[in-house]
């Protein structure tokens, strides 16, 4: 792990695992390298956490969703893949309603969404602390594009807890959306839970 004092500019060429970063090295972001270019390869995980499980009545699996295996290592993200015009993501089903298996209100607004309204939650690196919230982005599959409002994070560095509702941190390069999104996308309710899409700021 290297970290650089802002302060600090070189060039260099650095071979980090898959990652190849070449051009001014200028921050720490993310906990790792920020450089102005990435040549191949993702983000890859910051660390782990072991699983809790669940107390008697927590973890909603509504949606299909995933609660946390006692003592099952899961991996931590800081960073997501870098956003283009065209990213590359994976797509999941949420509910933002109040008693939904997303837990608690949006963090953007501290409210509960219709799940009849296209929002989403977005892995950590690309809810960038929160930058794009209440913004709008394109998500585009299955020969469709909808706009979708960020509403949350889908936390990708903590999970396995009250907050996270016992479910695992989310992968480094989620898109997690609405009921509302999955419809407008043209996909048969036999095929929501995960799905290949792009997307950009809209």
């Amino acid at each position: 792990m290297y970290r650089l004092r802002e302060s600090i500019q070189f060039s260099a060429t650095i071979y980090v695992g898959r990652l190849v970063y070449w051009s001014e090295i200028t921050s720490s972001k993310c906990g790792t390298l920020f450089t102005s270019k990435v040549y191949m390869g993702d983000p890859g995980p910051s660390g782990n956490i072991r699983g809790k499980k669940p107390p008697p009545g927590e973890c909603n699996k509504e949606n299909d969703s995933d609660c946390c295996v006692e003592g099952k290592l899961y991996p931590i993200y800081r960073c997501s893949p870098t956003v283009s015009s065209n990213t590359k993501a994976v797509l999941t089903l949420n509910s933002f309603q109040a008693g939904g298996d997303g837990g608690g209100p949006s963090e953007c607004d501290n409210q509960y969404h219709s799940d009849d309204t296209p929002v989403v939650a977005l892995s950590t690196g690309w809810y960038s602390k929160g930058r794009r919230c209440l913004n709008d982005i394109i998500i585009s599959a299955n020969g469709r594009s909808v706009r979708a409002k960020v509403v949350d994070e889908c936390d990708s560095t903590m999970g396995c807890d009250g907050v996270h509702d016992y479910q695992p941190p989310c992968n480094n390069n989620i898109v997690d959306a609405s009921k509302a999104v999955w419809e407008a996308l043209d996909v048969s309710r036999d095929n929501w839970g995960e799905l290949d899409i792009t997307w950009s700021d809209a």
